[in-house]
């Protein structure tokens, strides 16, 4: 049984002030694989103020001093790129090939941060007046369960790339991830405080870095829940915040789209990290002409997907993260029979053979309209509710009344087609044919899907102050 009894502080690993202990389950089985100490409001406080001192002179480093950094971390990560891979699927459930794909998303990140940075200008012109774009001051990172270690690196190596220091609170439930990401970011060579990382619980260690005045900015990534706390706890101090948040995307298939490609393109995005993702298509739009064309092809489709033992490279579901995540997952389930929605495949209940660990049979809904809570609501697990639309304007209407506008999927065979119907969805990433992914691009929520921007030149600036000075 592994025990993470160390927390990283002003460079260095030291026993928390916080005695409170939680454990970590393997969601695959329902076993213990360890417990971790959690970190309090001192140990909080502590790392604040190593993250403020060395904020000092880090802020004041160069381009070329930063590029240096970030390049030791990139070969920092990928050094231990298999362990980091291991460790995800052991510990939160993913399966192996999405743990493969967060992996290189996260040193993407790195990259394109390294990329930004050499052409980046911290001082323009506008006008006669000069403008100075600055770090924004001590970070505090945030980060959820579903790729926690992707997120560290996307967003601690933006904030290094600015200029900024950082507090990360990781979620609790990724410890052994974390600790693991820890060692590799050790290895780097930052000055001291310029990273620390305090294992604890939301409304303890995120709560103080929330509610601190020496915390300039928020970089949070989670539900749309929590994000509204911080964002109300943050105005308290005015702070910088950057939310993404949750989403309910919907996929439109176009009347073109070839559905032999199409549906199983779209059961992977509804799928993608089992489900628990924010980006997931999980509203899928078909004409209404080819709806039961469109059953036929998802129940044959479906066949081919597996849920299984992460850790196999043949699965593409594994578990769900914790059994309250299988319990809402279940809830949802339930809930979206007794609106009158029909259970196409899946349903309630374990897969067979698979009753000890959190595993979900993939579900598919049909019959649902747009005002079923199953169609409105966040499920963050491998259910998809399939709606009939009779016009593309319709289509449009259906995919934008939503409270969320994280992403949004078109399909179709002609791409001006899609591209012009893209362009009217109210969604911060559209992607047409399937997905797509970025790192130069700026990424990101609208509506109750989040604030600010991540990844490119948009997501630096967000770490950024900016300064005008007139001569």
């Amino acid at each position: 049984m592994k025990l993470i009894n160390e927390i990283y502080i002003n460079g260095e690993f030291v026993k928390p002030n916080g005695t409170e202990t939680f454990d970590l389950i393997n969601p695959s089985n329902q076993e213990l694989l360890g417990k971790v100490t959690l970190g309090d409001a001192t140990d909080t406080q502590r790392a604040i103020a190593a993250a403020k001192e060395a904020f000092k002179t880090f802020s004041k480093t160069s381009k070329e001093d930063r590029i240096a950094y970030l390049e030791k971390m990139y070969a920092a990560v990928l050094k231990r790129k298999q362990e980091l891979i291991d460790i995800m699927v052991l510990e939160y459930g993913g399966a192996l090939q999405f743990s493969t794909l967060a992996f290189e998303f996260a040193i993407s990140s790195i990259t394109s941060n390294i990329e930004i940075l050499k052409n980046f200008e911290f001082n323009k012109k506008a006008g006669s007046a000069n403008v100075m774009l600055n770090p924004v001051g001590v970070v505090g990172i945030i980060t959820p369960w579903n790729s926690n270690n992707g997120f560290i690196c996307t967003k601690l190596s933006t904030a290094i790339a600015a200029g900024c220091t950082a507090v990360i609170k990781p979620s609790e439930m990724s410890a052994m991830q974390t600790q693991l990401i820890t060692e590799c970011l050790h290895e780097v060579g930052l000055p001291k405080g310029v990273f620390n990382i305090v294992n604890g619980l939301g409304n303890v260690v995120g709560a103080e870095i929330t509610k601190s005045s020496d915390i300039a900015k928020i970089s949070f990534t989670g539900s749309t829940i929590v994000g509204k706390t911080i964002a109300r706890d943050g105005a308290e101090t005015i702070k910088r915040i950057t939310l993404e948040l949750g989403g309910k995307s919907a996929n439109i298939i176009m009347e073109d789209a070839d559905l032999s490609v199409a549906i199983p393109q779209s059961l992977g995005l509804a799928y993608m990290n089992s489900g628990q993702a924010c980006i997931a298509a999980t509203r899928l739009l078909v004409p209404e002409s080819k709806l039961d064309e469109v059953k036929d092809v998802i129940k044959s489709s479906m066949a081919h997907i597996k849920v299984g033992n992460p850790s196999d490279a043949s699965s593409n579901i594994g578990p769900m993260v914790s059994k309250k995540q299988y319990d809402r997952v279940q809830n949802y389930i339930k809930i979206g029979i007794e609106e009158g929605a029909e259970v196409l495949v899946g349903g309630v209940g374990h897969p067979e053979g698979l009753e000890s660990g959190n595993f979900v049979k993939p579900t598919v809904f049909v019959n649902v309209n747009n005002q079923m809570r199953i169609a409105r609501e966040e499920i963050f697990g491998p259910v998809l509710s399939v709606i009939a639309y009779k016009t593309l304007d319709d289509a449009i209407e259906i995919a934008n009344d939503t409270t969320y506008g994280l992403a949004a999927y078109v399909q179709g065979t002609d791409e001006a087609k899609a591209y012009e119907v893209a362009t009217k969805l109210e969604a911060g990433t559209v992607a047409v044919n399937g997905f797509k992914h970025e790192a130069l691009a700026p990424f990101g929520g609208v509506k109750q899907s989040g604030i600010g921007r991540e990844f490119g030149e948009y997501g630096l600036e967000e770490y950024l102050e900016v300064k005008t000075i007139l001569s």
